[in-house]
């Protein structure tokens, strides 16, 4: 594994921890890092995150991270013991809000397939004589 992925995977470990249990911040208490992305030069990190509740607490949710950022980015520092911290970016993930999103147009269509009565094949014959005639 080249140098950015391990240190994505370490930077999201601690940023986990960091978030979840010593920001005392109540708008990031229902927040996930899901990714980290770390630059070749090892200088910037993405953080993705996802959080729970309406939008516009999700977007509290982001403000607060963004704020924290600086907070965050110094413990990192101090719990790895590195060099140079990369400054840390928070992103919201929404691959899994659009996976739900997906899922809930699917159902959507299964249903109306299921309540929709199928054309017989009488009717599917007269559309077709239809066509020939006009």
């Amino acid at each position: 594994m080249r140098r950015p992925e391990q240190l994505a995977e370490v930077i999201r470990e601690e940023v986990s921890q960091i978030v979840g249990y010593e920001l005392e911040d109540p708008r990031v208490e229902r927040v996930t890092v899901t990714d980290v992305r770390v630059s070749e030069n090892l200088r910037d990190a993405s953080v993705y995150v996802t959080a729970e509740g309406s939008e516009a607490e999700k977007l509290e949710a982001m403000k607060a991270l963004q704020k924290a950022a600086p907070y965050v980015r110094r413990q990192l520092g101090q719990a790895l013991n590195l060099k140079y911290t990369p400054e840390l970016h928070f992103v919201r993930d929404t691959v899994e809000e659009a996976a739900t999103r997906v899922e809930e147009l699917l159902s959507e269509i299964k249903t109306e397939s299921q309540t929709r009565p199928s054309p017989s094949p009488e009717d599917e014959g007269a559309g077709e004589q239809r066509k020939d005639e006009g």
